[in-house]
């Protein structure tokens, strides 16, 4: 049995109860994601090889700190820096290091600020230099995934159709989707209820209500979807190296569909590849 509570009576703590949002809860969000996005605009400038994923990290943490955010995966269950920066077979939590990039690699870099107690949550992938037309097309395709679970969202459908709607594309582009991390519930709180599942049925899952807001954020593999976690409890890569690709958004539901919190003001939601505000 799924509950759902309106936001401004529920408990500072996730209980597995669904949360419904006003507006200007929205609004709120609003603001935290669209500091976010223009974080992430501002790296495709600076993204390029030879720079260190530790330069991107504290990058993250001077812009926050500039404008008034915090890194909420700073400190977050040990986790010591202000962002993951996840480079070609690495699926997701990667930990920026003082290695550089090379020319060739894609990376995502996943940025979550808190602005006024609200959690602003989206990634991107950034390809450095010249990349292989097969690490490309995995970027098309899994941003494509992503759009395509967005349009699925609206008042009365199950979260499974958003699952659907990705796991359907992906896997005729011949691509697999991991089983093993989901989008999440997002607001006051930095992860909540409801999951947000990549694979699925349309007719799965708990029904998509007004006010909800959730992160989608599928990651998918050129090669099988079996992931391993490495022995630092963070960094997940492919079990068989080959390459994993993500994006996300975040998202409200409106009365007729959703709204994107988080899409790039200057219309960079695709760095590197051309612009696609879907």
């Amino acid at each position: 049995m799924v509950n759902y509570i309106e936001a401004s009576t529920a408990p500072p703590k996730n209980t597995g109860a669904i949360r419904l949002y006003d507006a200007e809860a929205f609004e709120g969000m609003r603001k935290a994601c669209q500091l976010t996005a223009r974080c992430l605009d501002a790296l495709a400038d600076i993204v390029k090889p030879g720079l260190l994923t530790d330069e991107i990290d504290r990058f993250v943490f001077d812009f926050g700190m500039d404008h008034g955010a915090y890194p909420a995966t700073l400190n977050y269950r040990g986790y010591t820096k202000s962002t993951c920066t996840s480079i070609n077979h690495v699926v997701c939590h990667g930990i920026p290091n003082d290695k550089p990039l090379r020319d060739g690699d894609i990376v995502n870099i996943d940025v979550t600020f808190v602005v006024d107690g609200w959690h602003g949550d989206s990634s991107r992938m950034y390809p450095v230099g010249v990349v292989k037309r097969a690490a490309e097309r995995l970027l098309e395709v899994t941003y494509e995934s992503l759009m395509r679970g967005i349009a699925a969202v609206r008042p009365g459908a199950r979260t499974g159709a958003i699952g659907e709607a990705i796991q359907t594309y992906a896997e005729a582009e011949r691509c697999s989707v991991v089983r093993d991390f989901c989008g999440h519930g997002v607001g006051r709180l930095f992860h909540d209820s409801p999951n947000i599942l990549h694979y699925g049925r349309a007719n799965e899952g708990p029904e998509l209500r007004e006010g909800m807001i959730f992160t989608i954020e599928p990651m998918i593999n050129l090669g099988r979807p079996h992931v391993k976690v490495l022995a630092d409890g963070w960094t997940a890569v492919t079990r068989d190296r080959s390459l994993s690709a993500q994006y996300e958004h975040t998202v409200g539901v409106t009365s007729d569909g959703c709204e994107i919190f988080t899409l790039s003001p200057g219309g960079l939601d695709r760095p590197g590849l051309p612009s696609h505000n879907g």
